[in-house]
Formats: C-alpha cells, sequence, structure tokens
C-alpha cells in the first residue's frame, strides 16, 4: 500500500461531503438531498420528506393561496421534516407535561428549520423557513380559522404519511404522534414517492373520544367533519388551566410502531378511562397519568 493511501483516506473522511467531489455520475440533487438529510437528522428530524412545489398544484387539494410558491414565487421543493411526540407524556394530556413536550418539541423543529435553511444558503441556495404553527394565540386561530401554510399537506406529499381520520398527518412510526415543520428552498431536489395507502386505519376512536365535540364521522369519506371553532375553544379552557394543548386524538391513535416500543394502555382503556377514574380516581391503570394531571396545572386532575 503506497504510504500516502491511508492519510489521504483519513482526511477525505474528515472532509464535509458537500465540499468532496462529486462520485462520477451522481446527480448534485440526490448528492445534496442526502446530505441535508444527515444533518437534520443529526440535529433531531426523525422524519423527513421532500416534495416537488409541483404536487400542490397536480393534486389541486389545497387552494392556491397556500401552496409553496404562492407565498414565496422561487419555491422548487418543500422540505418537510418532524419529531416524536412521546407517548407516554402524551397519555397524561391535559397536563402540564404534555404541554411541556409540546413546547420542547415546536423549539427544536423551529430552530432545525432555522438552521437548514442557513445549511442551504450557505451552499448558495436560497431557502426560508415556516414556523410549525402559524398563528400568535388561539383568539387569533379563531378569528382566522387556517394557518398561512399546511406542514400536515406538506407531509402528505413529501412521503411521510397520509391524512387521517381528525385531520392530523398519521405516519408508520409514530401515528399522529409527531409534531412538523418545513422549510421552502428553490433548488431542485429529488422528491420523495407520495404514499398510496392510508396509514389511518379509519377507527374512529379519535372521533367517539373528542372532548371538544369537534369531529364528525362521514359516511362517504376518512376524513371527519372538523369543527374547528369547537376544537380551538376547548383548547383556550385548556391554556387557561395552564395545560394545553389537548392532544386526545393524538394519544388514542392505535396506528404507530412507537405503541410496540412504549406498550401501555389499550383502545379499550382509552374507551374506558373516563368512567374508570369516575368509579375509581385510583384506578391503576392510570395510577401514574392521574399523578401527572395532580401536579402544576389548574385543572381537573383525572381528566
Amino acid at each position: 500500500m503506497p504510504p500516502t493511501t491511508e492519510p489521504s483516506r483519513r482526511r477525505r473522511a474528515q472532509t464535509p461531503a458537500f465540499l468532496r467531489p462529486l462520485q462520477p455520475g451522481r446527480d448534485p440533487g440526490t448528492a445534496l438531498k442526502a446530505e441535508l438529510t444527515s444533518y437534520a437528522r443529526a440535529h433531531g428530524a426523525s422524519v423527513i420528506g421532500f416534495a416537488p412545489v409541483s404536487r400542490w398544484a397536480e393534486a389541486g387539494e389545497v387552494p392556491p393561496a397556500y401552496r409553496p410558491d404562492a407565498i414565496w414565487p422561487r419555491a422548487r421543493t418543500v422540505v418537510t421534516f418532524g419529531a416524536p411526540m412521546l407517548l407516554p407524556l402524551v397519555d397524561s394530556t391535559p397536563s402540564i407535561h404534555h404541554q411541556e413536550l409540546y413546547d420542547t418539541v415546536n423549539r427544536l423543529l423551529d430552530d432545525l428549520a432555522y438552521r437548514l435553511s442557513v445549511w442551504l444558503l450557505d451552499r448558495g441556495h436560497g431557502a426560508v423557513n415556516l414556523t410549525r404553527d402559524g398563528y400568535g394565540s388561539l383568539e387569533a386561530l379563531l378569528r382566522e380559522r387556517f394557518a398561512a401554510f399546511s406542514h400536515v399537506m406538506a407531509g402528505k406529499y413529501a412521503g411521510l404519511g397520509t391524512v387521517g381520520v381528525a385531520h392530523t398527518l398519521v405516519t408508520p412510526e409514530y401515528g399522529p404522534r409527531v409534531r412538523l415543520a418545513s422549510i421552502f428552498t428553490d433548488v431542485e431536489l429529488p422528491g420523495d414517492p407520495v404514499r398510496e395507502d392510508d396509514v389511518c386505519n379509519g377507527c374512529n376512536v379519535c372521533v367517539r373520544l373528542c372532548p371538544g365535540g369537534a369531529l364528525a364521522a362521514r359516511e362517504d369519506g376518512l376524513l371527519a367533519d372538523l369543527d374547528k371553532d369547537a376544537c380551538t375553544r376547548h383548547h383556550i379552557v385548556l391554556r387557561d388551566e395552564k395545560r394545553w394543548p389537548c392532544g386526545v386524538c393524538i394519544k388514542v391513535c392505535p396506528v404507530g410502531r412507537d405503541r410496540a416500543v412504549f406498550g401501555g394502555l389499550k383502545t379499550k382503556d382509552y374507551l374506558n378511562e373516563r368512567a374508570a377514574l369516575a368509579a375509581d380516581p385510583a384506578d391503576p391503570r392510570f395510577a401514574g397519568l392521574v399523578h401527572l394531571r395532580r401536579h402544576g396545572s389548574l385543572g381537573d386532575r383525572l381528566a
């Protein structure tokens, strides 16, 4: 072996991949996508997907004003990424512990969206970050029922999952227990395939247990009718009790490989939770959840 081979190999390994020469025949967009994906995962993204902006017009589901290229005309690719909400804490909702988890994941996503945008900018590509929620207060949400951009639809077009009964993105990894953010970039990156099968199983447990009565099942389609005002007004009550958001539709969904990891409550437990605690506040199935609800908020410790 020539004496320079091993040091050269070490230098190459220490050089960031985006500064290395492309392998012969490798598409620059594919290489950039791989590097961006690696960076995103290293900084907190558990899922990430890429969608050409053209998919919004092709699908025709999102009104024109809410499409990426209407918001930023230079947009060519939307990168959507997410981080999970941990099931045992989601099960405690409504509680301050669920609220703090929600805030923690949101901070991570906003930080990562900015980091990814700057990462692309430093490599000569325009990119802008979109916040994970996009409303300043629940009262503002009552006034205007839509955010400027839907990360749920972006996740669908990026192949991360499909839209379920409760209008959430349902993923194979975490069911709907994943928060999302997106960036727009002016570079064309290869898109990921859109899922053709529904990840949501249509069980409608989320409809049955919605505490705000905001969901109504439909016979002519998977998605329930959603009363956004009822949902928001229920959240206002929980916010004032220092234990929002609600998240019941998120916690009771049986879909997601995270359930196999965490175990815990089953669908029958969720369906029986309120009645069981009313009959016996010390019911051992829910003792840990009652403990979390009892501390740190102004609401009912049982539900």
